[in-house]
């Protein structure tokens, strides 16, 4: 009997431990469900982060994308503004040079004629001047008005040759010059040295120094210079050409006699 009874606890220890293992195995095994969950919850979290953070980035990209687009649109802006008031200027540059070219235009209409007017008051002028080289000068006027007819020389080249020989006229006027031609003389022509005190006298002398002759301005003609005279022009021509020091000399002058 207490065999039987001990065998009963035996059996009943094996029952309640085969109980308990597996309510450990079964808890074990929800631990292990719960674990894993967890793990997989925790997977998707940082999934989730991830995502976020990529999102974010790529908010932040199109932020900057976006800022850096704002910049380029005020800088843009302010250069067409830049360019725009250039482009204005220019205009305005151009209308005022369309202004003055037609101002020229008028202008040109005064100064042509101005221009032909100054061309015949200068060959005027050479024909009655002493004959100081009468024939270049007449070739310049002509020279002149050939560029007057020249359509491929410009109004302002036309006016600055023009002023050229004018000046060109006023250096006869000054200094002591000396040059060798010829002269006509009573239907003879004569190798001479011509000398000129700017426009106060004008004198020629034979090449051997044997004869002289003065121009009469009031006269308009050539006369036979006094033999006094011969060796002071002999030393002005001489100091004209550099060949001889400065010096005092006696010459005839015929603006001094006009003067007094």
């Amino acid at each position: 009997m207490t065999k039987v009874i001990n065998k009963s606890k035996v059996a009943a220890a094996l029952v309640g431990a085969l109980a308990m293992a597996g309510g450990s195995i079964a808890a074990a095994q929800s631990v292990s469900t719960l674990q894993s969950e967890e793990a997989k919850t925790h997977q998707a979290d940082v999934r989730s982060q991830e995502k976020i953070n990529s999102l974010f980035e790529q908010s932040n990209e199109l932020l900057y994308e976006y800022r850096g687009i704002v910049d380029q649109y005020e800088q843009l802006k302010v250069y067409n503004d830049h360019v725009q008031r250039l482009v204005d200027g220019q205009n305005e540059q151009l209308a005022s040079l369309q202004r003055q070219i037609d101002g020229i235009e008028d202008t040109k209409q005064g100064v042509v004629p101005l221009m032909y007017k100054m061309i015949d008051a200068l060959e005027q002028f050479v024909k009655l001047d002493i004959p100081i080289h009468r024939d270049r000068r007449l070739e310049r006027v002509q020279r002149l008005r050939d560029v007057m007819e020249n359509p491929n020389v410009t109004t302002s080249e036309q006016f600055r040759q023009i002023t050229e020989a004018y000046q060109a006229e006023m250096d006869y006027g000054s200094g002591l010059i000396a040059y060798e031609g010829k002269l006509n003389f009573e239907g003879e022509e004569i190798s001479v040295d011509f000398f000129h005190l700017g426009r106060a006298a004008l004198m020629a002398q034979s090449l051997d120094l044997k004869n002289g002759w003065i121009y009469n301005q009031d006269a308009g003609q050539w006369e036979v210079l006094d033999d006094a005279y011969l060796a002071p022009l002999t030393k002005a021509i001489r100091m004209a050409r550099k060949q001889s020091a400065p010096d005092l000399l006696q010459l005839p002058i015929y603006a001094a006699e006009r003067a007094e």
